[in-house]
Formats: structure tokens, sequence, C-alpha cells
């Protein structure tokens, strides 16, 4: 039995009207299944050009920008990623700092310690720097193609998959750290020239190496067989991997400098009529949180990016967080 909300009389459970006072207390309520809301979605982009024209490059990569912000505002939680992985880097670079103290490294004659000690210690910490970032990077790629795939990922779903790829991130971060520590040892034997030549050799291999993250959580390859993947990958998808990145690294930039500008601008004004102090430091503060998050949110969109290029590079098909701008901005050429 159950009362009615009106009368306070007793009434069978299963009944929706009251019979004394004939309040209605409501019709049964749905099951839950019937009323949970429906997963969210991604909006196509719109856009319009000239009937049959296809947006530029640099058109194209501000729209997969935007798309790529969609998909960050279905999973902000993705933003854990960069953030842990930039906390873990700072802390590499102090504990080597410390330790490069430590052994004498700025001290000269026979208390300094061998060129080879240096190189092993900068081996290390490249080897450390590469780790940290390949695995967050790994996390956050996985959670992106989980969504692509009609999933809803958490940042739990990341790290066991980044997890299950240790033994091949290990392995690329042994190659890319001797490769970098290569390529530091040349820079610093040649002449002028020839470190022009390094510099291309470095941008080279930044470029070989664009789909090492998604080739490494997709096909488990090693390191060797990864690059390998990677430039394949790059050469079918080239305009697109670099315009693109290229166009939310621009997007992000305008918008730290807009914002940089303005607040800027604003703390001077308001320090000037007030003279408080107290103005200089919360603008300051503001300013260093916006370049934080722009970093975080700019490393979290080429992550995303690059998850829906290895898919357009290795299954032929757009992914449907894409569609709308997806067969154009992937188009073969």
């Amino acid at each position: 039995m159950k009362r009615c909300t009106k009368c306070n009389s007793l009434m069978p459970i299963e009944a929706s009207k009251c019979i004394k006072c004939g309040f209605e207390t409501g019709k049964k309520s749905a099951p839950a299944s019937a009323t949970r809301a429906a997963p969210p979605t991604i909006e196509p982009i719109k856009w319009s050009t000239a009937s049959g024209e296809k947006p530029g490059r640099i058109y194209g990569a501000w729209l997969l920008a935007r798309q790529s912000w969609q998909v960050l505002m279905l999973d902000k939680e993705l933003l854990t990623f960069p953030l842990v992985s930039g906390i873990a880097c700072f802390l590499v670079l102090v504990s080597f700092i410390g330790g490069a103290f430590a052994i004498g490294v700025t001290k000269s004659g026979s208390a300094a310690p061998s060129e080879a000690t240096q190189w092993v210690l900068l081996f290390a910490y490249y080897f450390l720097n590469y780790f940290v970032i390949v695995f967050f990077n790994s996390a956050l790629a996985a959670c992106a193609l989980i969504r692509f795939q009609g999933g809803d990922p958490t940042v739990a779903d990341g790290m066991r998959a980044a997890s299950s790829r240790i033994p091949q991130i290990v392995a690329w971060a042994l190659l890319a750290a001797t490769v970098g520590v290569v390529l530091r040892i040349i820079q610093e034997r040649v002449e002028f020239v020839g470190k022009i030549v390094i510099g291309l050799l470095g941008a080279a291999w930044a470029i070989a190496v664009y789909f090492i993250v998604p080739v490494l959580v997709v096909e488990k390859l090693g390191p060797f067989d990864a690059v390998a993947r990677s430039v394949s990958l790059m050469k079918q998808t080239w305009g697109e991997s670099l315009v693109s990145n290229v166009g939310i690294g621009l997007v992000v930039s305008l918008a730290t400098f807009l914002f940089l500008l303005l607040a800027g601008s604003a703390t001077v004004v308001l320090f000037a009529l007030s003279g408080s102090t107290a103005v200089l430091i919360i603008g300051g503060v503001a300013m260093v949180a916006f370049l934080v998050a722009a970093a975080l949110i700019g490393s979290a969109l080429n992550t995303i990016l690059l998850s829906a290029l290895y898919l357009y590079a290795a299954e032929k098909k757009v992914p449907k967080a894409f569609d709308g701008i997806g067969q154009i901005a992937f188009s073969s050429r």
C-alpha cells in the first residue's frame, strides 16, 4: 500500500488515481533503459564553397582542428594523458639536472666526468623522456580509436592499452634515444653547413616517424618495422598529415597569442589604474594557466587527428567522427 500525496489516504501501490479525492499520483515510471540518454555523438561540420570546389589544405586543416575539438569535448578526460605526461617529463628533467650536478658535469679538469659518461647520461635522459611521451600518447591514441569505432573510452582503457604495449614502447624509446644521441654527437663535431644538414636529417626523421604512436598501439611492431610502416603511411597522407598538424598548431598558437595580448593589456591597464601588485600576480597566473591549458589541448588535438589519419591511411576509411569533411580533407590525390 501507499499513501495519496494529496489527502494522505491509503491506496494500492499499483493505483495511479486516489479513489477518495481523485488525485492522480502519476503514471508508472518508464524503465530505466527507456529513459537512459542516448550516447553522445559528434555533429558533422558544415562548410560552404563554390559548387564542386574542394577547400584548400589550410582550410581543410582548420576543419580538421574543429572536428578534433568536438571529439575532445566528448572525452575531456583525455586531457589527463598530456597533463600527466608533462608532469612526468618535468620530473625526469629535474632528476637528470640534479644527477648532472651530482656527478660534476659543471666541473672542469680531472674532476669532471668523462665525455662517455656525459653521453650515457644524455642517452638515459632521452630514453626516459621518449618512453614517457610515447606511453601517454599511446594511451590517448587508443582512446581516440575507441571513440572512432563507436565506443565510449575511459582513462583506464587508455592506460590498459598503453601498458599492454610496453615492450614495443621500450624498444622504440631505445631506438629513438640512439638516433637522438647520434645526431647530437654529429652536430657537435661538424661545421656550420654540417649542422644545417643534421638539422634537415632531424626533420626528415621526425616526418618519417610521424605515425609511430598509432602503429605501436594497433600493429604491435618492433621499432624498425614500425618506422618502415610509419614511412609507408606518411607517403599515403603526405599533405594531409603535415598541413593538418601545422594547422592545429597555428590555431592553438593564434588563440594563445590573442589571449596573452588581451590579458596582458588588461593587466597593465588595471595595474596602472589601481597600482596593486595583486593585479599583476592574478594576471600572470591567468596567462601561465592559459599557456599550460593551450599546450595540453594542442597535444590532445594533434594525437586525435593523428589517430584519424592513421585509420584513413591504414584502412582506407574515414572515421565516423569526421563525417561531413573526411571525404574532402582525406581525399586521395
